[in-house]
């Protein structure tokens, strides 16, 4: 199976960043949607004005019942406004997208970077200096 580049749509907007790193991590487009629609954590992302929210990738119980997991898929993204040509909103991060959207239609979810992290991040924990570059190499 061939993998597809995601479509900028009203909705949507991808940026050149987001696409490369997706591709590299086998990431496609519906599996971003599902963990912007539904994130396990909300952060405040390391990017100005940015959100990054986080869904493991797969989830097993321990002998505890609890859930586990071995690596996670991280989604950093801004919403920005149409009304705006080049305006990005202050979102508050403890929202849900779902909720957010909701209320502004005319709004649209810029992607920014997507990738998979081999392990299990603590919450408020900081990224690797090996994303922090990466990711500071991207334009937003």
């Amino acid at each position: 199976m061939q993998w597809k580049f995601p479509e900028n749509t009203d909705k949507y907007y991808w940026t050149e960043h987001a696409k490369l790193k997706m591709r590299h991590y086998g990431l496609s487009a519906q599996r971003v949607k599902r963990v912007l629609l539904r994130p396990m954590r909300t952060e405040e992302g390391i990017a100005e004005k940015t959100i990054a929210v986080m869904q493991p990738q797969s989830t097993r119980r321990d002998e505890n019942g609890e859930k586990d997991w071995k690596s996670e898929i991280w989604v950093m993204y801004q919403i920005k406004s149409k009304k705006s040509k080049k305006g990005f909103r202050d979102v508050k991060v403890n929202n849900k997208l779902a909720e957010m959207l909701g209320g502004f239609k005319s709004e649209q979810i810029s992607v920014i970077s997507a990738w998979r992290y081999p392990g299990k991040t603590k919450v408020g924990e900081g990224l690797p200096e090996g994303i922090l570059d990466e990711i500071g190499e991207c334009e937003v």
